[in-house]
């Protein structure tokens, strides 16, 4: 008996330490929230963002047999007031709408290259003849003049008042290296400028050359606020004249002629452009009715003409090569 109950005794303790020796179960983690694979693409928005709007241009396939033409001209004659007259009227007698887009002669040639106009109005002759070799120009008429002028304030530092020669006004100013402002902006009056430059043997630079790299009227601002001299067309300078603090002192040297043509673009360059309505501001710019338009602009309000109407001279006439 005492036998048979060691044995038990035994087993029992062997049942403990195998008890003791057996590894603690892992506690179950409560439920996670699934989250998808890494693999797993990001659901696409139910909507894209709207692309931003691309600025509208007029495409050259819309102008073509249109109502609409691009006028890209000189910012004399839109700062003058020329184009607020003649525009309408063309609009009322031909019914074709302008947009007209006024920028420097150098500019309006390029955008003629590139066939973003139909026709030009600029007075760069040089230039434009240079324009018309390369083709893209279809036919070029003599439309008006009118005359540069050299403004600056009353007191003249420079004293250049009543010289006869604009190089030697433009020479004075460089050796006295008082403020002259320029365009700087390849417009028709721009190479004007630089031509007389030329013509003096001086290369313009330094603080007291100013460019604005602007149109005419605001060109004439800046000359007014720095007391500066500036080479500008009279009809400009006329029409400003009342808010600027400038004179005209040197005028009516054969150098200082400003001459304006119309240029019709190409269609063998350009062939969406819109042939008929250039074709049709460039003969509305001729016609005997707007040259008279021309004539008496200006006349009423500032006692003489700001533009000389010419359609029925030639280039010789007027002294051009």
């Amino acid at each position: 008996m005492k036998s048979r109950f060691n044995i038990l005794a035994v087993l029992m303790i062997f049942t403990m330490l195998l008890s003791a020796c057996a590894p603690a179960a892992t506690p179950v983690p409560p439920a996670a929230t699934q989250t998808p694979a890494a693999t797993e693409a990001p659901a696409a928005p139910t909507q894209a963002p709207a692309a931003t709007k691309a600025p509208t241009v007029m495409p050259t396939s819309v102008r073509s047999g249109s109502k609409d033409i691009i006028l890209s001209t000189t910012t004399s004659t839109q700062d003058s007031g020329l184009l607020d007259v003649l525009v309408p009227d063309f609009t009322q007698k031909t019914g074709f709408n302008v947009k007209t887009i006024a920028v420097g002669t150098g500019q309006a040639l390029k955008m003629g290259q590139q066939c973003n106009a139909d026709v030009l109005l600029v007075h760069a002759p040089s230039s434009e003849k240079d324009y018309m070799k390369t083709g893209f120009g279809a036919d070029r008429k003599l439309v008006m003049h009118n005359d540069f002028i050299i403004v600056g304030p009353a007191d003249d530092p420079a004293g250049i008042k009543g010289m006869t020669k604009a190089s030697d006004a433009f020479k004075k100013i460089a050796d006295a290296q008082k403020t002259f402002v320029s365009r700087g902006d390849d417009s028709g009056t721009n190479k004007a400028e630089l031509a007389i430059w030329k013509a003096t043997g001086v290369t313009p630079s330094g603080s007291w050359y100013i460019e604005t790299g602007q149109g005419m009227g605001a060109t004439l601002k800046v000359a007014s606020e720095k007391k500066g001299y500036t080479l500008t067309d009279r009809a400009t300078y006329l029409a400003n004249k009342a808010s600027l603090d400038l004179d005209i002192l040197v005028e009516k040297d054969n150098a200082l002629l400003n001459v304006y043509h119309v240029i019709t673009v190409s269609p063998d360059k350009c062939p969406n452009i819109n042939v008929e309505g250039g074709k049709a501001f460039a003969d509305y710019m001729v016609a005997a009715d707007t040259q008279a338009l021309i004539g008496k602009f200006g006349v009423d309000k500032f006692g003489q003409q700001l533009f000389i109407p010419d359609a029925t001279k030639t280039d010789a006439d007027l002294g051009l090569p």
